[in-house]
C-alpha cells in the first residue's frame, strides 16, 4: 500500500504567502519562512511554493524566496512559477529546491519536460495541470494556463498522459472549479488523471475538512495531498489530518 504524503502549499506574491478563491481575491496568509518552519515541525512530508504571479508578470520565480525557505526546512521543497528554461531549473535547484513544477511553459513547448527529465531526473520534474470543466473535451476537462486565465483547447487528461510519456515524475492537477473554495478536492478531475497515469498524482485545490483528504487518497487515487487555506488559517493541523487518515487505513508517516 502506498504511503500518502501531506504537502502544504505556499502561494507567493510580493514576498508574502497569499490565498485566494478560484485563483483570485487574494488575501495575506503570512510570512513564507515562518510558515515553512512551522509546517515542517507539524509533520509535513513535503512543501510546495508557487510564485503565482510569475507567469502573468512575465518574470522568473524569485530566487531569494526559495533560498530563505529552503534554509529552514529539510523536507523536499517543490517550487513553481515562471519556469521556462533549463537555466531556470538550474537556478532553483541551486537555491535549494528539491523539485520544480512547470505549467504554462511546458504547454507551449512540451520538449522542455523531456529535456528537464533527461538532465535532472524525472523525480525532480512535476508538471502542474490546471483544468476546468468543458463537456466538449473527451475527458470533460479542458487544460488552462497562465494562472487559470487562458483555456488552450486541449484535453487536460490527455495532456497529463503526454507529460508522463515525456518524463514528468509527478502530475499536479488543480481544478479551477475547486481552488480555494474549501468545498473539497475535485475528485472527478483528480481520479481521471490518476487513472490515466502511473506516476504519483498530487491532489490540489479545495481541501476544507478532514474527509476531503481521505476522499482524495481513497476515492481519487492521489499519493500526495496538497492544501493551503486550511493550514494557513490553522483550521486543521497536519497531525490531525494524518491521524484521521491512519485511523481509516491510509498509510501515512506520523
Amino acid at each position: 500500500m502506498k504511503t500518502v504524503k501531506i504537502m502544504p502549499c505556499l502561494d507567493m506574491k510580493n514576498g508574502r504567502v497569499v490565498k485566494g478563491v478560484h485563483f483570485v481575491d487574494l488575501k495575506d496568509a503570512g510570512d513564507p519562512v515562518e510558515n515553512a518552519s512551522y509546517y515542517q515541525k507539524e509533520g509535513a512530508d513535503e512543501l510546495a511554493m508557487l510564485d503565482i504571479a510569475a507567469t502573468l508578470e512575465n518574470r522568473k520565480t524569485r530566487l531569494e524566496w526559495v533560498k530563505k525557505v529552503s534554509a529552514v526546512i529539510s523536507i523536499p521543497l517543490t517550487v513553481g512559477g515562471g519556469i521556462s528554461t533549463l537555466d531556470d531549473i538550474d537556478l532553483l535547484l541551486t537555491a535549494g529546491a528539491a523539485k520544480v513544477s512547470m505549467n504554462s511553459a511546458a504547454v507551449q513547448r512540451p520538449a522542455l519536460i523531456e529535456e528537464a527529465a533527461g538532465k535532472y531526473g524525472s523525480e525532480r520534474i512535476t508538471v502542474a495541470v490546471d483544468g476546468c470543466r468543458n463537456s466538449t473535451m473527451p475527458s470533460g476537462f479542458e487544460l488552462v494556463v497562465a494562472g487559470g486565465t487562458k483555456p488552450v483547447g486541449k484535453d487536460a487528461v490527455a495532456w497529463a498522459k503526454q507529460c508522463e510519456a515525456l518524463g514528468a515524475g509527478v502530475i499536479l492537477p488543480t481544478s479551477m472549479d475547486g481552488d480555494g473554495t474549501q468545498a473539497g478536492y475535485d475528485l472527478e478531475f483528480t481520479k481521471a488523471i490518476s487513472d490515466a497515469v502511473g506516476v504519483p498524482v498530487v491532489a490540489s485545490g479545495g481541501a476544507g475538512k478532514l474527509s476531503d483528504f481521505y476522499d482524495a487518497a481513497a476515492k481519487a487515487g492521489a499519493s500526495v495531498l496538497l492544501a493551503a487555506s486550511v493550514f494557513h488559517y490553522r483550521l486543521l493541523s497536519i497531525r490531525q489530518v494524518k491521524e484521521y487518515l491512519k485511523e481509516r487505513g491510509i498509510a501515512v508517516v506520523l
